[in-house]
């Protein structure tokens, strides 16, 4: 499988990003936290990334470190795909109010995909 996110790879649906916050299970690694479901019906791991404009005001900054956040999913998310079979809705939310390294957020993100996958 390559290492892209596609379209059918982002998480949309207001339906299923409610379920999250209501019967998701949550993991924090610090900068990062993410909410998660399995997917009984879906073909692959969606996701969706999210940055509080109460932390950055300006939009750049925010839309930045989505970017970043995007690329430590798509270089690392083969390990959720090792699995038996089992493909979740996760939701990457930053939480600290300082801008990111790149290096912590990929260490951060290996180590949250890990303690996810069975």
């Amino acid at each position: 499988m390559a290492n892209t996110f596609g379209k059918e790879q982002k998480l949309k649906s207001k339906k299923q990003i409610t379920q999250l916050f209501d019967e998701g299970k949550t993991v924090t690694k610090f900068p990062i936290k993410v909410f998660y479901i399995p997917l009984a019906s879906a073909e692959v791991s969606k996701a969706a990334f999210a940055v509080p404009k109460r932390n950055f005001k300006s939009a750049v900054t925010r839309n930045r470190i989505k970017r970043q956040l995007r690329e430590a999913y798509r270089l690392q998310k083969e390990v959720l795909n090792k699995n038996n079979g089992t493909h979740f809705a996760l939701l990457f939310l930053y939480i600290s109010k300082d801008k990111p390294q790149y290096g912590k957020l990929s260490s951060s993100m290996a180590a949250l995909l890990k303690k996810i996958t069975p």
